[in-house]
């Protein structure tokens, strides 16, 4: 009997994930409204003692001290005790221009870089804190033989006025290792100029991965394997256009698939499963978290190297990713994008939260969202009417 395609079950454009039942700011909130922010802000000094240490208490806020000042109206007392006292573990407050959050929580090697997960570049007091690599300013206020031990990796030496040579104690440091640069402290644009050239060596690998791992329902037939372009399936053309700008290349496929993939093919199997395109993407990074990865769907049989150049010439390794705007709509094509390292943590969060749509992940992300060169390129095949379309298309029907 054939299956009538008005028969087949209907497709799910995403994986059906349980969400957490969490509202704006928690998974328990009231909103204390009705009273002036003195009168509300005293109601929740009076509560802290009372529900604290068994709970854990944050308390979310906005700061009109500027808005007051610019009326002439006195800064308004704090009623709500500082973090720490009373029981109050944690104080958001939305100071208009920014947001501020004060936390008990303790810092660590795991929670420092999530919250500074989307900065580009950190810069830290090295009187207090470690970092990797290391800035040395020559000053005999403030020597350096007790800071030895931080010195790890220096990458710029910068004299204070007054200052000449380095330090003996510093020569002798560093070494046996190259004599990094040294420029005056005063010089503000050849420190920064410094920085970005350390920041843009630094820019991560850019590695391809074709998706070719979805079960082509509406195709009937693997589109991974439709051969659009003579003898080349679509996995194998996708996958020249990547080698052409990635250091390597691999195909995401269903563990079941792998060993079907023709010849001179890298298969990468999907560890997380079940998850469509977003699974693609994660296990990418789970097989490489320190690099970019150029990520193209198997069904773009207009795809030429054109759209590909511009992509990756224009790509913003600082953003969380580069993606290519949709003809057909405003929102980012996240199967022809590049993700940055930095998109592991943040694609893992949307999942955490039931999203498994890297479109979702891209719209509410600092993303680089470019208009495609060729907007006919960025066109997806998914149906056997689609599929004859372009078939004639590309033959100058």
């Amino acid at each position: 009997m054939e299956n009538h395609p008005d028969s087949a079950p209907k497709r799910a454009k995403h994986a059906a994930l349980a969400r957490p039942d969490v509202g704006e700011f928690g998974r328990h909130e009231l909103a204390i409204l009705g009273a002036p922010c003195g009168a509300i802000q005293a109601l929740v000094a009076r509560l802290l003692p009372h529900l604290a240490p068994a709970l854990r208490m944050a308390y979310v806020d906005a700061d009109h001290a500027a808005g007051d000042a610019a009326l002439g109206a006195p800064a308004p007392a704090k009623l709500v005790p500082a973090v720490g006292e009373n029981g109050l573990s944690a104080e958001l407050v939305d100071k208009i221009t920014y947001r501020q959050l004060n936390t008990a929580r303790a810092l660590d090697k795991f929670s420092q870089p999530e919250l500074l997960a989307h900065e580009s570049i950190v810069l830290v007091n090295g009187n207090h804190f470690r970092a990797r690599q290391q800035v040395v300013i020559v000053d005999p206020r403030k020597p350096l033989d007790k800071k030895l031990d931080r010195l790890t990796d220096v990458r710029l030496v910068l004299l204070a006025e007054g200052q000449t040579e380095l330090p003996p104690v510093l020569l002798a440091h560093l070494a046996g290792a190259p004599l990094p640069p040294v420029l005056p402290l005063a010089d503000a644009a050849g420190i920064a100029a410094f920085i970005q050239q350390w920041y843009a060596a630094a820019v991560p690998v850019l590695r391809g991965l074709v998706l070719a791992g979805g079960r082509s329902e509406r195709m009937r037939t693997d589109k991974g394997a439709l051969r659009y372009h003579g003898g080349a399936d679509q996995r194998q053309y996708t996958a020249a256009l990547l080698h052409e700008f990635c250091a390597d290349v691999r195909v995401s496929v269903r563990p079941d698939q792998a060993n079907e993939l023709p010849a001179g093919l890298v298969p990468l199997p999907d560890t997380f499963a079940g998850l469509g395109p977003l699974g693609g993407v994660l296990s990418a990074f789970r097989a490489d978290p320190n690099a970019a990865w150029l990520v193209l769907a198997c069904d773009l049989p207009l795809l030429t190297r054109t759209t590909l150049d511009f992509l990756v010439s224009h790509r913003q390794p600082a953003r969380f990713a580069t993606a290519l705007q949709s003809p057909w709509n405003d929102f980012p094509e996240p199967l022809i994008t590049i993700w940055e390292p930095r998109a592991y943590g943040e694609l893992l969060r949307f999942l955490s939260l039931g999203y498994s749509c890297p479109r979702k992940a891209l719209i509410n992300s600092d993303t680089a969202v470019l208009a495609p060169p060729v907007p006919e390129e960025l066109r997806n095949v998914n149906t056997p009417e689609e599929r004859a379309e372009v078939e004639t298309a590309l033959q100058g029907g």
